[in-house]
């Protein structure tokens, strides 16, 4: 029997680049659907590179019966494409976007059509109203282009005021970094909803970094693979006894990592959580 908290969950999955890769990332999100996900994301690569990609997954977890929200990137891109991906969207079912404005490329001359995200959102916002529940992301720790935190702040208020219904932060692992963002955007007056980013750490080099921080000794691939585990746990904790609005995974299109981290949470019943064995060894490093 599932014992479901009411905590919102989302997961995050990436377009894979084989076959192998599909299938592997198939049999991750029906393992994670476990969870009960108020909403899945599928990643857009730098440019729009993965389009394609992103667009099938979205029909695929749709069909599986699970919102799907598509990342939705607009450096590079024109108001024409834009109008034109909206169209297919809104006629694939989608209703949930991440509007975001990707990676400026290295020759970027300022000329763009869409210079910021908050451009994006209005312009979502002006061609289909309220159609679309639309993410923006946020930065506990500041954007690594944002010339200064006040600034950071006013990127996100921007978006809030362009229209953005919710807001979903960058991966990190300082707790007091992501409730400092959320008192300074509360003391802007901006009140839509700042779900925490998680990343469960799932490989060695995360891990022994981390481990070298606080002065933890592990030894054996036991040992690093728990300490991961009580690291994210523990911040999940942290984030949810003080207020945050849910939860949203970074799989890495993987199930156990986070399907491990929800059943220690209470979220999932420890029975349900190991949906197979192929589930739990796939916790060992990647």
């Amino acid at each position: 029997m599932n014992v479901m908290s009411k905590t919102p969950l989302s997961l995050e999955f990436f377009p894979a680049k084989t076959q192998e890769g599909e299938a592997k990332l198939r049999l991750a999100r029906q393992q994670l659907y476990v969870l009960q996900p108020k909403f899945c994301s599928v990643t857009y690569g730098a440019g729009g590179s993965t389009q394609a990609g992103t667009f099938q997954i979205v029909r695929e977890i749709l069909a599986e019966g699970v919102s799907a929200a598509a990342h939705f990137s607009c450096i590079g891109a024109t108001r024409d494409s834009v109008r034109q991906q909206l169209l297919v969207l809104r006629a694939m079912g989608v209703q949930r976007l991440v509007a975001l404005r990707g990676d400026l490329p290295v020759d970027h001359g300022g000329s763009e059509e869409f210079q910021y995200a908050s451009d994006l959102v209005a312009f979502i916002r002006a061609e289909t109203g309220a159609h679309f529940h639309i993410e923006v992301a946020a930065y506990p720790e500041m954007h690594p282009q944002a010339a200064t935190p006040n600034a950071d702040l006013q990127a996100l208020a921007a978006k809030a005021g362009a229209g953005a219904n919710s807001a979903i932060t960058q991966y990190f692992y300082n707790v007091d970094a992501y409730f400092r963002l959320v008192d300074e955007a509360q003391g802007m007056g901006l009140t839509l909803p700042i779900v925490p980013g998680i990343l469960p750490i799932i490989n060695s080099a995360q891990l022994i970094r981390f481990s070298d921080a606080c002065g933890a000794e592990i030894d054996d691939s036991a040992a690093i693979r728990a300490f991961g585990l009580d690291v994210v746990t523990d911040l999940c904790e942290r984030l949810l006894a003080g207020g945050a609005p849910g939860l949203h995974f970074y799989t890495m299109n993987q199930s156990a990592p986070t399907l491990e981290i929800c059943r220690r949470l209470g979220l999932v019943a420890s029975a349900t959580a190991m949906v197979s064995t192929g589930a739990a060894e796939a916790v060992a490093l990647a």
